[in-house]
C-alpha cells in the first residue's frame, strides 16, 4: 500500500494524525508530513480511516 497526499488541497487539519499518528504528522510549520509512505498491512485500517475522515479528500491509497 502507498499513501499519496495531494498537498494542493490538504488543509493540514490533523484529522489523519489523530487516527494514524504512525503515518501522518502536522509539524510546527503547519504542514502535513507523511512519515511512512508505504506502511505495512497492519496499518491499512488506520490509514483507510484517515483517508475517509480527511475533510478535503487529500489522502488516497494505492494498492
Amino acid at each position: 500500500m502507498k499513501v499519496i497526499v495531494d498537498y494542493d488541497i490538504c488543509a493540514s487539519t490533523g484529522a489523519c494524525t489523530q487516527i494514524a499518528p504512525e503515518v501522518f504528522e502536522v509539524r510546527s510549520d503547519g504542514y502535513l508530513y507523511v512519515l511512512i509512505e508505504e506502511p505495512g498491512e497492519e496499518l491499512r485500517d488506520k490509514v483507510t480511516q484517515a483517508a475517509d475522515m480527511c475533510p478535503t479528500a487529500a489522502i488516497t491509497i494505492e494498492g
